[in-house]
Parts: C-alpha cells; sequence; structure tokens
C-alpha cells in the first residue's frame, strides 16, 4: 500500500486529487496539508511513503523548501512535486531539493496515478514535456543558471534590493552581487532589468 499525504493551499485541489487516489486499491491518502510547515509535520508524523507538493503556498516558504526539509527526515518519503508551473527555475529548484518526480496540474488522471505509484517506488516521474525542458537546458548550457543564480534573479524581480536578497537567502551582499556578474555575463545582459525581461523571454522565470 502506498500511503499518500497531499500538501497544496487548495482545499478544491486536495479534495479533487484525494478523490482521483481514492480510487485505487493500493493507494490511500492518509493526511492532508495546506501550508509547507503542515506537509513537513505530518510526512515525519504519519511516514508516507510519498509526498504530494505543490510549489506555491502563498507564503514566502515555497514547496521547494518544504521539499528539502521532508528529504532531510530520518524515514524521509519521496516528495513528487505536482504544479501549474513548467519555469526552469521551479523545476530546477524542485530537482535540487530533492523531488523525485514533477508534473503539471493539467496532467490527466492515468499519468498522475503512474507518477505517484513511479514516485513511491524511488523512480523518477517526469512529466515529458519537464523531462524535455530539463535535456535542453543540458544541451544548452551557455544559458543554464544555477539553482541559487535564478533564486538571486527571482528576488530581484519581486523588487528586493541586493542586502534584501541577502538577507533573505542567508547569504552575504557580496556573495548576491556575485551571483548577479555570473548572470549577467551568461545572459549577455548589463543591467539587472535586462537581465529578468532576458529570463522570463527564456522561460527561466514565470
Amino acid at each position: 500500500m502506498i500511503h499518500v499525504v497531499i500538501a497544496d493551499d487548495h482545499p478544491v485541489v486536495r479534495a479533487g486529487i484525494r478523490a482521483l487516489l481514492d480510487g485505487e486499491s493500493d493507494i490511500e491518502v492518509v493526511g492532508e496539508a495546506a501550508t509547507p510547515d503542515d506537509a513537513v509535520r505530518l510526512a515525519q508524523s504519519l511516514t508516507p511513503e510519498l509526498v504530494l507538493m505543490d510549489l506555491q503556498f502563498g507564503q514566502a516558504v515555497t514547496g521547494a523548501d518544504a521539499t528539502r526539509r521532508v528529504r532531510a527526515l530520518e524515514a524521509a518519503p519521496y516528495v513528487l512535486v505536482l504544479t501549474n508551473y513548467d519555469t526552469d527555475g521551479d523545476i530546477l529548484g524542485a530537482v535540487e531539493a530533492g523531488a523525485s518526480g514533477y508534473l503539471l496540474k493539467d496532467a490527466p488522471p492515468h499519468e498522475l496515478i503512474a507518477a505517484v505509484r513511479a514516485a513511491a517506488a524511488g523512480e523518477s516521474a517526469l512529466a515529458p514535456a519537464i523531462a524535455g525542458r530539463l535535456m535542453e537546458r543540458m544541451r544548452a548550457p551557455h544559458v543554464s543558471l544555477s539553482a541559487r543564480e535564478i533564486e538571486v534573479l527571482r528576488l530581484v524581480g519581486e523588487g528586493a534590493s541586493n542586502s534584501e536578497v541577502a538577507q533573505r537567502l542567508h547569504i552575504t551582499d557580496a556573495t548576491v552581487k556575485s551571483h548577479l556578474v555570473h548572470v549577467f555575463s551568461k545572459l549577455g545582459v548589463a543591467s539587472r532589468t535586462a537581465a529578468i525581461v532576458e529570463a522570463r523571454k527564456l522561460g527561466v522565470l514565470r
């Protein structure tokens, strides 16, 4: 039996996923979490085989942050990300945080169920479009930003100053500047604004 915790801040989404999974004889939903912190707490207390994780919870802590914490637990369950977002930053952040799979919410039901079974068995479960994006990144390393560089750029895009970015990511101002220099170089731009525009054009940022 595959025991699953569903982590999503939308009750309707959780109810829909639960209804779908409850129809499978080998899958049992043992808990629902509306926040990243709840997801980690339930992963620890219920010891499921799998956590189905959304990426955005409408707060500073993201699904990728929660994924990292879940995967660091002693009896760590696998994590399958189920989200609306398919930018390079989201995908790379989730995979680097330890997610076994990445699926979009518009995936057909049979694809979600197959991904749940694969991820719970420790196999990679990437939506075809996501797998294609990752392969593309590997073929075009000249525009490939690291997860940290994308994180810095995302915060800059939200209007954060260098010192605010440093504070949020627990790094120094000098490290932020260094990341931005690398970003500018990789994207072939000379300013923060141009970097944001270019990153959105390339699908690195949403």
